[in-house]
């Protein structure tokens, strides 16, 4: 791969991994959140009890993967030859996003976020 071609793939992952990662003070709102709540919307379409756990994993998911992508990007624009993603880089990864995940949960415990139907149909 030419250099330009290599530091422009890198940006593109760096772009996204950004836009998935909890490094920017908007990005759960916007990004975060609805992918999280699609995907639990999904989830609770074959089992709904599961919603409130599945916005968490989808949340999770979000972040892990913007930290990855952010980190393998990274090293794409800036290296001379690509290191590989290590243990210590995932598990670093991992713990920050669980700790953003905790908030997640206190909001599904507020009732802040909650399935699709009890948006519209309210008892």
């Amino acid at each position: 791969m030419t250099k330009w071609k290599q530091r422009f793939s890198g940006s593109v992952l760096v772009f996204v991994g950004f836009m998935l990662s909890p490094l920017s003070w908007w990005n759960d709102a916007f990004v975060n959140l609805p992918l999280a709540v699609a995907f639990a919307w999904v989830v609770g379409l074959f089992y709904r009890p599961a919603f409130d756990a599945a916005v968490v994993i989808g949340y999770w998911l979000t972040n892990v993967l913007g930290f990855v992508l952010l980190h393998k990007g990274g090293g794409q624009m800036l290296a001379k030859e690509q290191k590989p993603y290590s243990r210590r880089d995932f598990a670093r990864d991992m713990g920050i996003s669980l700790a953003y995940t905790l908030l997640i949960i206190v909001l599904l415990r507020l009732k802040v976020l909650q399935p699709m139907e009890d948006y519209f149909h309210k008892k």
